[in-house]
Order: structure tokens, then sequence, then C-alpha cells
């Protein structure tokens, strides 16, 4: 035997960490979002194959789990790049030309914003609002704030990310 997992394998995996995070909550259906978050804590997204895993330990329907899946953004149904930097779109950020910033990120790293760049480094998330409207245009990477940020500022911030 190899040891290598197949994708069967990985949604079995990944239908038994749905089913145990929802029994963490006692399986109540009015947990559901709080399920998903730790969910994704762990694994790191929300995968297809806990939808209907958690449907079933739930007692919802597949749509119904799937429709608060997608409603949400925060929700990756990806696996996420080994950093994760969130641009602000909010007005404040815009009116400091955030949306200049945001193009400009998408060129220089060549992915759409809600992607991850080829070699797995970095995904690229829009968010609206982080609360730093003061020193906008402002990112999010890794879970720290980051204001003022210009081209010069966001190149120097990638290429950490990617080292």
């Amino acid at each position: 035997m190899s040891g290598l997992m197949t994708p069967a394998d990985h949604s079995l995996c990944e239908a038994t960490a749905a089913r145990e995070v929802a029994l963490r909550y006692g399986n109540r259906p009015d947990a559901l979002l709080e399920i998903l978050h730790d969910l994704q804590e762990d694994l790191g997204f929300i995968p297809e194959a806990a939808l209907p895993a958690l449907a079933k330990a739930l007692n919802l329907s597949r749509a119904e789990v799937h429709g608060v899946v997608t409603f949400y953004h925060d929700f990756r149904r990806e696996p996420a790049g080994r950093h994760v930097i969130k641009v602000c779109r909010a007005e404040a950020c815009q009116s400091m030309r955030g949306n200049e910033l945001a193009a400009m990120i998408e060129r220089f790293l060549n992915v759409r914003m809600g992607g991850t760049t080829a070699d797995g480094a970095i995904t690229v998330e829009p968010v609206y609002c982080l609360g730093n409207c003061a020193l906008a245009p402002a990112i999010m990477v890794d879970g720290k704030l980051v204001g003022r940020v210009d081209a010069a500022k966001f190149e120097a911030i990638a290429a950490a990310c990617r080292s």
C-alpha cells in the first residue's frame, strides 16, 4: 500500500470531521453557523463532502446547509493558500485609491479576488470593511491589519509571504 489517500479517502475524512464538529454542538441545527466556522477552522475550508454529512447530522436538507455556506462570504469552498490577504473594498478605502490597489494586487499576483496564486502561497479575498478606515487603504495579512498600503508596501508583503 502506498500510503497516499485517494479522493474517496479525503471525502470520508471530511465527512467524519463534519459529523464530529456537529456532535460537539449536540447536532443542533440552530448551531449551523458555529459548526461551519469550527469546521473551516479545523480543515481550512468547507469541503463538498461535509454538506450531506452536516445535513444528516443536523436533520436539515442538503440545500439548507449549502444555502448557508454559499450565502456567507467568509466560508471557503476550496483550501486557502499558505497566507490569506484580505483587501478592504469598503467606501473609505475606495476613496483612498483602494480600487487601484485591488487592481494592482490582482495584476501583481496574477489572480482574481477570491483566488489563490498558482504557487499556493497567497489567497486574496475581498472584504467589506476592516475597521481601519483612518489608515486606508487597508489589508489584513493572516489576521494582522496593515494600513496605508500602496504598491511598494504590498509587493514587500507578497515577497515575505512567498519566502
